[in-house]
């Protein structure tokens, strides 16, 4: 039977990878299958692995090939040496005059149907073994791109091939298994997207660093996407949450569940070269360019839904290149193939680390997994250099490419000035299980070679390298072990960029979200010197005010922008299970140190007992400044979608004030009742169980804070260490506060859960809480597994026989 030399993509499936590679079986699969659903795709024609072999049997360089390797494998001759002759000798060789004849006609059709002569074209290699879930082969073979005409086609097609046996790809194979008679390559020659003129980048499925399922992972830049891949520039990012896409409008708005947004500086970008349209060179990008998203929403939107669209016909999470075309705007999916490491990683165990005596922070940037190591530095500054590595040692570098991949592996961890979480060393990284900080800015200026460090990605998205060996300690949990119970244990979680670290974890929703901790860490800025930032006082303070907030017309909507999708980001871990927002609850003393916050606080000799909580709500000192926490909550429940969040009210002293603080709440949008929102009021002073049914009447639930109830019942400072040996949640008068709360509630049809620490500290506390009917108990997330345990013998011991309820998630 004749052998196919070429095939149009169309007529390609993903059970064609022995005849045209991964990559190309993906893309065939795309064009016939998605782009009827709507997913656009670039029209193109690939040469088969019977073209490919057909060129070396024509210049005999089968043999020869086997040959080299075959010494390199033996050590008579190094891998440089090796490569570097075989692709000389591919280089070399000419065409088969009907593979040849082949690749021009289907270029000339792929002319007529674009219109277009000359067509400008991409032409990439497809590995036959490449893109499998348990490799990903990523940017081992070349890639060269704005082809235009047959002579360049042919010699870009040539190129592709001695690609095939690059020093990285060699290395690559050998590590991986892959015998390289089993390996042929295939190209893919695609109608080009000018993404020169527009943008480009990367787009997972998956959370790469947690393997949380239901997010969207896009990336991107301004020019060719290589600057993504490779992590030459700081991208942009966005995450979507995927069981809110195309869910029915929320009065009369159209949801739009984009949980993240970070603007990268972006500072380069790749364009063609205007001496030859072949060739790629990198340029700055303005000031402009630095300071605006490279897609808008509308696009961020089409790309996330294209990627459901793309996992569900593949029935697995998927890595995917996308690219914007300039001159028509238009969005195109350039390349899918499956992830492959955490769809790889079992489900069901969860394993954690923790860093103690930790020394001082050098560097910090983007965390890759979640481990930690410590080891010296090896400082290396171009791939010309790898072979001064030292195994073993954190490896620190710029960026890295795939030229890196045979010493990425034996590093302890890895550190890069530049990139994001989908460039290469970032994806080489996760494949080898390794901790990695990218982005980290100036690490190559402070980390001295040999200087022993730690580095640490066990922190949620921050990661840091820390001074000196540092104390590591991991764990892994089994959650096929944990029991079911009766009692919610829910989950406190306050840092947005860790909370998807522990989706797997069996919790009833979040029982505590810290606004606070959000507005200090994300927004910094005192929500008062937004809405008033005209009259403040020129200064740093201003200035930097002024940095933050730059590309918002209205400042208050920097603060409502951040905080509402700051929480989506927690919110989204455990929807459809309720997630409770706590408004905020600084202390003056703390509001004051939020940039611009001292000229609108006053100074008091006992904050923890001052203007606080409830108080400020509706008094006009902060009434505006609540106004953005209420809009920020309504945001994030009606444009986002997320109506699984609920809002609790701290500190709140007396009925009259819930009820001036709930009318405010309703002026602002936010009506207990109105589209299933839920209003919980904390119960930490004496009053709030004195009057427990009266605040029943206004809220739908209480939430026991069981360090201020404790510090008010008992009269004892929770801070001070002279009377700490008092202070416990355990004493008599405080367990009669949290029984008569927990009765009255019940009595009037009231929840009522408990956040606090107790509970994993002492056991016997949470057979109490169980024992006084207790609705939840909220707990940190390191402690949720011990909990869980107590609550479950705790409702053994009270009622033998009975089988606790199914998790509700």
């Amino acid at each position: 039977m004749t052998p196919r030399l070429i095939v149009d993509l169309s007529q390609v499936t993903r059970a064609d990878i022995a005849l045209v590679g991964g990559k190309n079986a993906s893309l065939g699969e795309l064009i016939g299958s998605l782009a009827p659903l709507g997913v656009g795709v670039p029209p193109g024609f690939a040469t088969t692995a019977d073209a490919f072999r057909a060129f070396l049997a024509h210049n005999r360089l089968t043999e020869g090939i086997a040959g080299q390797l075959a010494r390199q494998r033996e050590g008579e001759i190094a891998l440089a040496d090796a490569g570097a002759a075989v692709r000389s000798a591919i280089a070399a060789g000419s065409w088969p005059a009907a593979l040849e004849m082949a690749i021009r006609q289907a270029y000339r059709a792929l002319c007529t149907t674009a219109q277009t002569a000359d067509l400008a074209v991409a032409v990439r290699s497809s590995a036959t073994a490449e893109d499998l879930p348990e490799a990903s082969f990523a940017g081992q073979q070349e890639t060269f791109l704005n082809i235009s005409g047959e002579d360049a086609l042919l010699a870009a097609c040539q190129r592709c091939y001695a690609s095939l046996y690059t020093d990285r790809a060699i290395a690559y194979r050998a590590a991986h298994g892959f015998a390289e008679n089993a390996v042929a390559l295939s190209i893919d020659v695609q109608q080009m997207v000018r993404a020169d003129l527009a943008g480009a980048g990367v787009m997972f499925s998956i959370d790469t660093e947690s393997g949380f399922p239901h997010v969207v992972l896009i990336e991107g830049a301004w020019g060719l996407g290589e600057n993504v891949v490779q992590g030459a520039v700081e991208p942009d990012a966005w995450q979507v949450f995927k069981p809110l896409l195309g869910q029915p409008m929320l009065h009369q708005r159209a949801i739009s569940p984009i949980i993240l947004k970070r603007r990268g500086t972006k500072a380069a970008k790749m364009v063609y070269s205007h001496s030859d349209g072949a060739t790629t060179a990198n340029v700055p990008t303005s000031e402009q360019e630095q300071a605006r998203f490279v897609l808008g929403d509308s696009d961020i939107l089409q790309l996330a839904r294209w990627a459901v669209l793309i996992e569900d016909h593949y029935g697995c999470p998927m890595d995917m290149e996308w690219a914007k075309d300039g001159p028509d705007g238009r969005l195109f999916i350039v390349q899918a193939r499956p992830e492959t490491v955490q769809s790889q990683q079992g489900r069901g165990t969860l394993r954690t680390y923790a860093v103690e005596q930790a020394g001082m922070p050098l560097v910090t940037g983007l965390a890759i997994g979640n481990g930690a190591v410590s080891g010296p530095v090896c400082r290396i500054s171009h791939a010309a250099d790898i072979g001064d590595f030292v195994d073993g040692s954190v490896l620190v570098t710029s960026t890295t490419d795939p030229d890196w991949g045979p010493i990425m592996q034996r590093a302890a961890a890895i550190v890069t000035d530049h990139g994001g979480r989908t460039s290469h060393a970032a994806i080489v990284s996760r494949e080898f299980g390794l901790p990695a900080i990218v982005g980290a800015g100036n690490a190559t200026e402070i980390l001295q070679p040999g200087e022993m460090v730690t580095v640490s990605c066990a922190s949620g998205d921050l990661g840091t390298v820390y001074k000196g060996a540092a104390t590591i300690t991991a764990r892994t949990i089994n959650l096929a072990s944990l029991p079911e119970t009766a009692t919610k244990v829910m989950l406190n979680l306050a840092d947005p960029a860790a909370a998807a670290k522990w989706w797997q974890l069996p919790a009833d929703g979040v029982g505590l979200t810290r606004m606070e901790f959000v507005i200090a860490n994300a927004i910094c800025v005192h929500p008062m010197a937004l809405v008033h930032f005209d009259t403040l006082e020129d200064g740093p303070e201003k200035a930097r005010i002024a940095q933050l907030t730059q590309g918002f017309a209205d400042k208050g909507e920097y603060f409502i922008e951040h905080l509402s999708r700051n929480l989506a980001r927690i919110a989204a871990v455990f929807y459809p299970a309720t997630v409770m927002v706590r408004m905020s609850d600084f202390k003056t003393n703390e509001y004051a140190g939020l940039l611009g916050g001292s000229q609108f606080e006053p100074v008091e000799e006992n904050p923890m007992l001052g203007f606080r909580g409830a108080s400020r709500y509706y008094s006009s000192q902060y009434r505006a400044g609540f106004a953005l926490e209420c809009r920020a909550i309504r945001r994030l429940r009606e444009d986002l979608g997320f109506t699984n969040v609920a809002v609790m009210i701290p500190f709140c002293r007396t009925v009259t004030e819930a009820d001036k603080v709930l009318a405010v709440m309703a002026q602002e949008g936010l009506r207990r009742g109105e589209a299933g929102l839920e209003t919980y009021v904390m119960c930490e002073i004496p009053a709030n169980v004195v009057l427990a049914g009266e605040f029943a009447r206004r809220f739908d639930g209480f939430s026991i804070g069981s360090n201020d109830l404790t510090q008010l019942t008992l009269g004892i400072d929770r801070d001070s260490e002279l009377l700490a040996d008092q202070f416990d949640e355990r004493d008599a008068a405080v367990e009669w506060m949290i029984r008569h709360v927990i009765k009255e509630a019940h009595q009037h049809g009231c929840k009522v859960g408990l956040c606090g620490q107790a509970p994993s500290d002492h056991p016997e506390f949470a057979a109490f809480l169980v024992e006084c009917g207790i609705d939840s108990i909220s707990v940190t997330p390191d402690s949720f597994v011990a909990v869980k345990r107590h609550v479950a013998e705790a409702e053994a011991a009270a009622h033998p026989g009975r089988q606790g309820r199914a998790q509700s998630r």
